[in-house]
């Protein structure tokens, strides 16, 4: 696993080799279910599932405040002290630590923690969007931890949030916040034409058709990162419906491609890593697979872009 150091661009893009962490990632897949639906348990509904996503911080991932009653909570996933802490709006705290122990002890640690800050709570303990769905309180075989992994999973998503938050920038239109879907295991940000879609035909392991129709009600444009993508994690973008002729639009930068199989563009990240410019590298894979979208799909791009830099545009006289 690489380190990251100095300060050129891409030393801040850490190596993390899929078959290095694999036990790690499946088994904090699972970890970051549970504490996402005991959001979901709390927190209102809101289009497309928004609710449920946790959020970057340089720490980790977190809920951010979750309505309890007249109070609130939070949880985060600290991958640096290697903790997932809760905190209440009185002023109460606890951690359950993050080390190698089997899902069914997590989450006995973590609704104990919760018992204990006087929150009382109940989700279904079944994970979504994998194979095989072992009930939580059952799963003895996820079982690792490897605290270096997190670490450096930590600062990927640190990288990954920070440019997709820059790529969100340029839209004016529906837009999503950049967050991570704990179903998939992925950072996304979503953009919308503003047009209703066909209604999705579902077909995610484990998880209800109409939890898809919900999440793809509209027209969109989406991309992201998926840290368990190829070799050592990957950039995608697709769009729901695909229009026609998106496959075949051409895209940027070298290295970029559209996988069949999967109906989406993939960027390995890797290629960013490893780019002069990661930043830009990357910038330029979102901005040309959403122009794809847009484009094939005949958004109203006028009415929905916009540009970040406006107001530095002004007189010298005015500044």
């Amino acid at each position: 696993m690489g380190v990251p150091a100095g300060n050129g661009a891409g030393s801040r893009w850490p190596e993390l080799r899929v078959q290095d962490w694999a036990g790690t990632r499946d088994t904090l897949h699972l970890w970051i279910q549970i504490v996402g639906k005991i959001r979901m348990a709390h927190a209102p509904m809101l289009n497309h599932w928004w609710q449920v996503t946790l959020y970057v911080t340089p720490r980790g991932l977190t809920t951010s405040s979750i309505p309890y009653g007249r109070d609130a909570f939070d949880m985060e996933f600290d991958f640096f002290e290697h903790v997932l802490r809760l905190r209440t709006s009185n002023g109460t705290s606890a951690i359950v630590q993050l080390s190698p122990k089997p899902v069914a002890e997590f989450y006995a640690e973590t609704f104990d923690a919760l018992g204990r800050l006087g929150i009382k709570t109940a989700i279904r303990a079944v994970p979504n969007e994998v194979e095989p769905a072992i009930p939580f309180t059952e799963d003895y075989r996820h079982a690792s931890y490897d605290s270096e992994a997190a670490r450096l999973l930590g600062h990927q998503l640190i990288q990954a949030d920070r440019v997709l938050n820059v790529f969100r920038s340029y839209f004016r239109g529906k837009v999503s916040p950049v967050h991570f879907f704990w179903g998939g295991m992925d950072l996304a940000c979503t953009r919308f034409s503003g047009r209703p879609a066909p209604t999705h035909p579902g077909g995610a392991p484990n998880c209800a058709d109409w939890v898809m129709v919900e999440g793809y009600s509209h027209e969109l444009s989406s991309c992201g990162f998926w840290p368990g993508g190829g070799d050592k994690g990957a950039f995608y973008a697709y769009a729901y419906p695909e229009p026609a002729g998106l496959s075949g639009h051409p895209v940027e930068p070298a290295g970029a491609a559209y996988d069949q199989a999967l109906g989406l563009y993939l960027l390995p990240y890797e290629a960013v890593r490893r780019a002069a410019d990661p930043d830009r590298h990357l910038l330029q894979f979102l901005h040309s697979t959403y122009i794809a979208a847009a484009e094939a799909g005949h958004w109203d791009r006028a009415a929905l872009e916009t540009d970040p830099e406006r107001w530095r545009h002004r007189p010298a006289r005015d500044q």
